[in-house]
């Protein structure tokens, strides 16, 4: 691979650690400062990347892109980087179905783009071993070469785009829809005034309370994040013959803490408050 200047889109929490694994692998990494926040901004200068100023130089300047976005923007921004003229190679890695992933990559395979699908497992990582990025679609192996420094772990599983998204969706199935299920168990604990009892028998036997109370409390910032990460896995599992219900509900579970965004809550009684708030 002989692009030396890597793009990404955008450099989030997690889009950051991205960037820094590429830069960590010998490239230079840009990102394009229009119209993104102060805290973008200052996240961005402090992981060393170069700004391109807009989408449109950053489509001329980078052979390559990357895409971390919630999901609900992922295919308007493939569409904004496809309408700049870009023809190299791009890599979606956002959490959204299969089916979603094979309609983008089609445009943009059809416009001349050499598409990537990927699928991110795990937390934004401080050491190597902890989060891992799925690569698959022909042209997966001539960007794997971008990962190889770590933090993020990186590993080609196919030709096939769409697979990268379907292992994502599968494993974000359990991972966030059990928390979904856990605010919902608490939450109807309360309402029935059984919350402290429930607590006491799961200390007998059950799930860990330290464990799966902690689960809720780092999940509680990232919630409207997770809504509509919840309805990609519905159509997943729709799609793949399995009932979508389950996380069309997980998805208003989340959509009631909404408020929390980037904000940690002090307490699990704060986030049942925020559940009593919606019945």
């Amino acid at each position: 691979m002989t692009a030396q200047r890597i793009g990404i889109l955008h450099p989030g929490e997690m889009g950051s650690v991205v960037a820094a694994t590429v830069r960590n692998s010998g490239y230079e990494v840009c990102w394009a400062s229009e119209g993104r926040s102060q805290r973008t901004r200052a996240r961005a200068e402090n992981a060393g990347l170069i700004d391109a100023g807009s989408l449109a130089n950053l489509c001329d300047t980078c052979r390559v892109i990357i895409s971390v976005c919630p999901p609900e923007f992922a295919a308007d921004l493939a569409e904004q980087v496809l309408g700049r003229g870009f023809r190299g190679i791009y890599l979606d890695a956002n959490a959204i179905s299969p089916a979603h992933k094979q309609q983008i990559g089609a445009r943009m395979q059809a416009g001349g783009v050499r598409f990537v699908d990927g699928g991110i497992i795990g937390l934004p990582p401080k050491s190597r071993g902890q989060t891992w990025l799925y690569l698959s679609g022909e042209h997966a192996d001539s960007v794997a070469c971008c990962f190889q420094a770590g933090p993020i772990e990186v590993e080609v599983i196919g030709t096939e785009v769409g697979k990268a998204s379907a292992l994502k969706m599968c494993f974000a199935a359990q991972s966030k829809g059990s928390i979904a299920l856990l605010i919902a168990v608490m939450g109807a604990a309360e309402h029935l005034g059984v919350l402290e009892d429930l607590r006491r028998q799961w200390t007998r036997g059950g799930p860990a309370l330290d464990k799966s109370e902690g689960h809720v409390l780092r999940s509680a910032p990232k919630a409207w994040r997770y809504v509509p990460e919840m309805h990609e896995i519905a159509a997943t599992f729709e799609a793949a013959g399995m009932p979508p219900e389950f996380h069309q509900a997980a998805s208003e579970i989340f959509d009631m803490l909404r408020e929390f965004k980037n904000t940690d809550p002090a307490s699990i009684e704060e986030v049942l408050t925020k559940l009593r708030e919606f019945r």
